[in-house]
């Protein structure tokens, strides 16, 4: 049966995020081989990829505070800046990704998608479907979005994720960074929480802590609260948060077991 995995390459891990518009290239390039090579094994595979911003978007954005809202003329420049910083990453994912042999065709949220009060209103999802039944890989990206009570913010990869997953049903969520998974004592970072579930979460959210670097949507624990709440809902999918740094990993969670910390409705055995 065919299979969809969303799979999203964090901000983190494909930039140096305390430099300013600097991209990893040969991480970049060797995640974008990885996938095409778990696509290969799996031409039944549907995939779906989405990238953070990293130390392109969220210094900009983060100068300019758009993720609280625009109004101003000053502050609607400032959007235009940070659209600008990410585009030019979505560009070298895109072609990373291309130079790997995957059939990618990107879906700017800043050209497609409505947001209300910083979440997702209105997205036509059909043609991002009509994309995957046509064999190709969809890329979405963390962008600017017009929003029609903060006039602009930020939609994070996760906040799409959110949006996109009710609607497309993925069976895994795949969010790559540069952890290993979600630390029970970050920054010491000597356990490693390997399972999370809604069960589990409450007594371990006072130990989910934030990003090290600039990140104006959230961090880590913005990340897993948008996942979990996911896990609401019945059914089978499964989301890993885990290190893109270590090779092979990536091409091992599109094809087999998950790595890192696993957040799944029930625990993992």
């Amino acid at each position: 049966m065919t299979e969809l995995y969303f799979v999203k390459l964090g901000g983190s891990l494909i930039t140096d995020k305390d430099t300013p518009n600097t991209a990893r290239l040969p991480i970049l390039q060797r995640l974008a081989e990885e996938i095409a090579a778990a696509r290969n094994a799996r031409p039944d595979l549907e995939i779906l990829i989405g990238h953070g911003s990293g130390s392109f978007g969220h210094v900009a954005a983060k100068k300019h505070g758009t993720r609280a809202g625009v109004q101003s003329s000053a502050a609607w420049r400032g959007f235009a800046e940070v659209w600008q910083t990410a585009r030019t990453l979505n560009q070298i994912v895109i072609e990373s990704l291309s130079q790997a042999g995957l059939p990618v065709i990107a879906f700017p949220p800043s050209a497609c998608v409505l947001a209300r009060a910083g979440s997702v209103l209105h997205w036509d999802v059909s043609l991002i479907r009509r994309a995957l039944q046509a064999g190709l890989v969809p890329v979405i990206q963390g962008d600017v979005a017009f929003d029609e009570t903060l006039g602009g913010t930020i939609l994070s990869t996760e906040d799409l994720f959110f949006y996109l997953a009710p609607i497309l049903q993925p069976d895994r969520i795949l969010l790559t960074g540069i952890e290993p998974g979600i630390w029970a004592d970050f920054p010491a970072r000597t356990q490693l929480i390997t399972n999370l579930t809604p069960q589990t979460l409450p007594a371990l959210r006072q130990q989910l802590h934030g990003s090290a670097s600039t990140d104006v949507t959230g961090g880590m624990e913005a990340k897993v609260e948008r996942m979990m709440s996911l896990l609401q809902a019945p059914g089978k999918l499964q989301i890993a948060i885990f290190s893109g740094l270590q090779p092979g990993l990536l091409t091992q969670a599109l094809t087999g077991s998950l790595p890192g910390s696993v957040l799944s409705h029930f625990p993992i055995h």
